[in-house]
């Protein structure tokens, strides 16, 4: 289980076994408070960490695993291993990483975080991601095309942007066969975000 892998290695001690999901919430409540007071984690948390915010069934509490990944390691390293996980995890595994890409927007703030440092310098570089939001773009369209699930293809599809500019140039070809993939689907919301998306370039 990757929560408790992420409390051992914070040197949480465990609590006492719960039924089911309650004991994922309650380690979840252990380690979110350490998570977050420190100014850097080791790197052998950047994994766990992960693995705990994509195999979370609730988007609430998979941001507590997210948001300190995010203060220490970067939004940039966090966003690219959630590419990865979409591109070729499991349905379990990309609908995960499809809660925690929201979370991963998360503000960063000074006074959040030890994570900054005097005066609240942080490397810009640490939280550069708009090429690897377009890497979710390109992933997103692309499990659309491939998935058989329709669950699936609900969730990676309906999060994706309805303004043709936010795509760029390179993926405008994929958005034109995404585009009429989904305006030919049985699925109302798929035709719906087709035709929001279509009205955009009138």
């Amino acid at each position: 289980m990757s929560a408790t892998e992420v409390a051992r290695l914070l040197g949480v001690e465990d609590i006492a076994m719960k039924p089911n999901d309650q004991h994922a919430r309650h380690l979840a409540h252990a380690v979110r408070k350490p998570l977050l007071e420190r100014a850097t984690l080791p790197e052998e948390l950047f994994a766990p960490l992960m693995a705990a915010a994509v195999h979370d069934p609730d988007p609430s509490f998979c941001r507590w695993f997210v948001e300190p990944a995010v203060y220490a390691f970067g939004r940039r390293r966090v966003m690219a291993a959630l590419v990865d996980y979409l591109r070729i995890g499991t349905d379990a595994e990309r609908a995960g990483a499809v809660r925690a890409w929201y979370c991963a927007h998360v503000p960063l703030h000074a006074d959040r975080s030890p994570a900054y440092g005097p005066g609240g310098v942080r490397d810009p570089a640490l939280d550069e991601s708009q090429d690897i939001k377009d890497a979710w773009l390109e992933a997103s369209m692309r499990v659309f095309a491939e998935a058989t699930d329709l669950r699936m293809r609900h969730r990676v599809l309906l999060g994706l942007p309805t303004s043709r500019a936010a795509y760029p140039p390179r993926l405008h070809t994929l958005l034109e066969s995404t585009l009429a993939s989904a305006q030919a689907h049985p699925d109302r919301h798929i035709r719906r975000w087709a035709a929001a998306t279509d009205h955009d370039a009138v």
